[in-house]
């Protein structure tokens, strides 16, 4: 990748992380159906077209999870010498170690959101098939198999399934409570017996 191209990648990852968290901030006020996206656009100070360039519904302004893109590459990261489940947890436990107050803050109010808003909840299945593909592309890669390969991608669901069921816990604020990191560590140390790819 040129530096040039970086460079762009990095400014566009800023500016959707700047217009989310204005959206956020403005639906833990105001509440989501109350705030409209010409607000939430000039709260983030840019045009409502250019909001819909990185957001095409306002559902995308919640569901978007910047965390798949560090997961996938805090798992790439992980030394070859772990199974594919540890490297997993070591991963989960890097990134979410590695959100500050704020951080943690915005993702919990993304997370109720998503859990307790009807049209938001009905749309996190596609978010989770969205984690499953980034998972299991991260694991083919580390794993040096193809892109599509079956065997990561049932894995990859398998790993997600489960993590589902560690911590959904309807409208609590998922990421803020404290024993979230390890519900979901035990739920995935559980898999380690016998689900590996």
């Amino acid at each position: 990748m040129s530096e040039a191209v970086g460079l762009r990648e990095r400014k566009k990852a800023r500016t959707r992380a700047a217009i989310q968290e204005q959206a956020l901030r403005l639906f833990a006020e105001r509440g989501y159906h109350e705030t409209t996206t010409e607000q939430i656009a000039a709260a983030a100070e840019i045009s409502p077209s250019t909001l819909f360039r990185y957001f095409p519904t306002k559902e995308d302004l919640v569901l978007y999870d910047a965390l798949d893109d560090a997961m996938a590459k805090a798992l790439e990261e992980q030394p070859p010498e772990l199974t594919p489940i540890q490297a997993v947890r070591t991963a989960m436990a890097t990134v979410l170690g590695g959100l500050d107050t704020d951080e943690n803050g915005r993702e919990a109010v993304r997370q109720r959101l998503a859990y307790s808003v009807p049209e938001l909840r009905a749309r996190l299945y596609e978010q989770y098939v969205s984690t499953i593909k980034v998972l299991s592309k991260a694991m083919a890669r580390r794993l040096g198999r193809e892109p599509d390969d079956e065997r990561t991608r049932l894995w990859s669901g398998a790993v997600v399934g489960t993590m589902i069921a560690a911590f959904d816990r309807g409208e609590e604020a998922l990421i803020s409570d404290p024993g979230f990191a390890e519900r979901v560590d035990e739920a995935l140390a559980f898999l380690e017996g016998g689900l590996e790819p």
